[in-house]
């Protein structure tokens, strides 16, 4: 399954500027989106901790 999240407007808008309200709406979003959840854990750990350290991600440890 083929997921798109690595180039998603929403997380574009999130990494130039975060406090938008697209930015924290992506930012939200992500907490319980099927999609992020599968592209997230199909990472291996290490990218996985960049991106946790990135965007404050706690879930799915």
């Amino acid at each position: 399954m083929s997921h798109n999240c690595n180039k998603c407007p929403l997380r574009a808008r999130h990494d130039k500027k975060p406090q938008s309200l697209l930015g924290r709406f992506w930012r939200w979003h992500i907490d319980f989106c099927p999609g992020w959840k599968a592209y997230f854990t199909s990472l291996n750990i290490e990218e996985q901790q960049t991106l946790r350290d990135k965007y404050n991600f706690t879930k799915y440890r």
